[in-house]
């Protein structure tokens, strides 16, 4: 039998997991700068729960804006707790995570402000070539996870070097693995800003259009009258 639906967007199942992704990144922050096995696995689990919401919101068909804002949100504010504690970590290189905070939540502030803006459905769905590659779904799932993964590795890479291979610490190779793609996802979080920043201007120029037209309609009849 099927399962009746209902328009209480609160509890769609989806957010509902949003809901349990700020509770497990609430429980990272806490523990962040004390217990590395507790905050990483919280937040690990937090990020991954990320592509679970987005599979239940097709699933069960409940896909929402309010959703999407939410999911949204919580990648922005646990990537922003994350950075702020590795400020505190490696204050020598405080300006760079300040840098990867300030461009992560402005560009990415400024690109779903725009979609709701210009009326887009989602804010996956735009005519730029490079925003059309990067929000198919494998290309999004591995930027993401390769960017939290090096994030991650220079968190627990305070604590411990974890297992060797060959000597090697697994999360220093990591780290420089993943940090190329860390690189390159803030270069696109730019031409978000830059795609974001083009389409607003294009809404105030067709705005400063239509009300040039309208104050220009008397004017013209009272000339044709004359």
């Amino acid at each position: 039998m099927a399962t009746p639906e209902h328009d209480n967007v609160f509890i769609f199942v989806p957010n509902l997991i949003g809901y349990a992704r700020i509770v497990l990144a609430l429980i990272a922050f806490w523990f962040m700068s004390t217990n590395y096995v507790i905050a990483g696995w919280c937040y690990i689990i937090s990020a991954l729960l990320d592509a679970v919401d987005g599979h239940a919101a097709r699933a069960f068909n409940q896909s929402t804006r309010f959703g999407a804002m939410l999911d949204q949100l919580t990648d922005r504010c646990g990537t922003t707790g994350l950075l702020v504690t590795l400020a505190y970590f490696y204050p020598k290189y405080m300006f760079w995570f300040q840098l990867s905070i300030a461009i992560d939540v402005a560009c990415h502030w400024l690109y779903m402000q725009t979609s709701v803006v210009v009326g887009r459905v989602s804010h996956k769905v735009n005519d730029n070539f490079v925003m059309r590659i990067y929000y198919q779904k494998d290309v999004l799932t591995f930027m993401c996870c390769v960017n939290e993964l090096f994030y991650v590795c220079l968190y627990l890479l305070h604590f411990t070097y974890g297992p060797l291979i060959l000597g090697a610490s697994l999360f220093k190779i990591l780290a420089f693995l993943t940090a190329p793609f860390a690189v390159i996802k803030a270069l696109i979080s730019v031409m978000h800003a830059y795609v974001a920043g083009a389409d607003l201007a294009a809404v105030d120029v067709r705005e400063r259009q239509e009300k040039r037209l309208k104050g220009d309609g008397p004017v013209n009849a009272g000339k044709k009258l004359e």
